[in-house]
């Protein structure tokens, strides 16, 4: 990548394992509110459900309390199983708890960090919530390694507005052309960072289909063919 001096990353599915962490973090919650779902059966409802109620966050079409409460009553909805709104409220607020606990990284995510830390500035850009990120990125041993970290809930719009990649570069004393975005959702990372002359690369987490034109890994390491 060009004259690339600072590399941004997205955190949940680029390098915190989002989708273990969360299954480990339901598995708690289940116990504690004594839910009779089997749990596998609940996350292949809940993962794609999860993912829609965040696109609709990015776009401002849900609060923060809405995705919270609604992507697990559409979740137990789908079941056939309904609790009360307490109940549900209830263990929102446990999952969110609970959800930073648990630390694991994307295989190859601790490699590609100890490869490229000596040799570049590196950065966090997120749609996540302000209050989980920091714990997730010290939990799981990898803070170290940023100079910095935006949340969109800091900048007050989420990725891809322009304002969350413009907010970050500033703080990172840094410039769109000697910068490159790294993460999974092709919409908020990729066309994100390129609305303001960023460089990026898309990690194609869930295998997606996505234009030729635009730099892809599969697996982390596979960044290092590029920077």
């Amino acid at each position: 990548m060009n004259n690339c001096t600072d590399i941004f990353f997205d955190l949940d599915h680029t390098l915190w394992d989002f989708d273990q962490n969360s299954g480990l973090a339901f598995q708690q919650v289940f116990q504690k509110f004594n839910i009779e779902v089997a749990l596998n059966d609940f996350l292949a409802i809940y993962e794609p459900i999860n993912f829609n109620y965040w696109k609709a966050y990015r776009e401002e079409r849900v609060t923060k309390e809405q995705l919270r409460r609604g992507r697990l009553l559409d979740s137990f909805r789908d079941l056939k199983v309904s609790y009360p709104l307490a109940i549900i409220d209830a263990m929102a607020v446990s999952y969110i708890e609970e959800l930073p606990i648990h630390n694991h990284l994307l295989p190859g995510a601790m490699e590609i960090l100890e490869y490229l830390h000596p040799n570049y500035k590196l950065h966090i850009i997120t749609n996540g919530f302000q209050e989980v990120q920091n714990i997730k990125l010290k939990k799981s041993n990898i803070a170290h390694y940023f100079k910095t970290v935006t949340s969109s809930e800091e900048v007050g719009v989420k990725k891809p507005n322009p304002l969350v990649f413009q907010t970050a570069l500033k703080k990172a004393n840094t410039t769109a052309a000697q910068s490159i975005m790294i993460g999974d959702t092709f919409e908020a990372d990729i066309l994100g960072a390129e609305g303001v002359g960023m460089q990026s690369l898309f990690y194609n987490y869930r295998k997606e289909e996505i234009p030729t034109t635009y730099p892809l890994v599969n697996h982390l390491l596979e960044i290092k063919t590029f920077l």
